[in-house]
């Protein structure tokens, strides 16, 4: 039986007065690796944004990791964020203090109290990623696939039952894009749902998987071609 981890049905996605998607029917399984592509300005952010409750969801159905979208109130945000890891195309890690803090901050930030059990998560997702041995670095110190890399360790953090990746390759080279995608690879293979934003077709062709695309408002399944 398939274990929805993301429903919408017939969901308008709205930024302020500007209908951005209309009548959105979208159902991510948990264990399932999907893509959302679309031409910069087709509504992928939009979409993303109203996943984790930056967007209000207002006319529509929609469910997320066991939270209504539509009745999403101010104060089950950050916990609804909890149960999603969120990695972002500029990374946005905290350039004044190192990996480690960075990564201890997020687990502050979100209620883990025992020093112990916290250096022991943070070690536990820079292995993960193949960077266990860079905690002690500053992101400045960092090349951007590293950066990135760190990020999705951040999103690891609080185990999430879905990671959504917004054009996460966006600032990469092929060469690290390939690396960076490995990771997201390695990641779902051992059991976390992703949904990933992207413009790389090239990472598509390599990594094929349920594809999504935004285009004239509408959201819908991409029917991969059999070679």
């Amino acid at each position: 039986m398939p274990n929805p981890i993301l429903q919408l049905k017939d969901a308008s996605i709205f930024q302020g007065e500007s209908l951005i998607l209309s009548d959105v029917n979208v159902e991510i399984n948990k264990g399932e690796f999907v893509y959302l592509i679309g031409k910069t300005g087709t509504g992928k952010s939009s979409f993303m944004k109203t996943l984790y409750g930056d967007l209000p969801l207002t006319e529509g159905d929609g469910h997320i990791v066991d939270y209504d979208l539509k009745h999403l109130e101010e104060k089950d945000i950050p916990f609804l964020r909890r149960k999603l890891g969120v990695v972002f195309q500029d990374f946005k890690l905290l350039t004044d203090r190192t990996i480690n803090d960075n990564l201890l901050f997020v687990l502050k930030a979100t209620g883990w109290k025992d020093k112990t059990e916290m250096d022991a998560r943070v070690e536990e997702v820079l292995t993960k990623v193949d960077m266990k041995t860079k905690g002690f670095k500053y992101p400045h110190e960092l090349s951007g696939g590293e950066q990135q890399r760190v990020a999705i360790a951040r999103a690891l953090l609080n185990n999430p039952e879905l990671i959504l990746a917004d054009e996460p390759t966006g600032n990469l080279d092929p060469q690290t894009s390939v690396e960076v995608m490995e990771v997201l690879q390695d990641i779902n293979k051992n059991g976390n749902t992703i949904l990933m934003a992207t413009h790389d077709y090239a990472l598509l062709l390599k990594y094929p998987s349920k594809t999504l695309k935004c285009d004239e408002n509408q959201v819908y399944e991409v029917v991969q071609r059999k070679n």
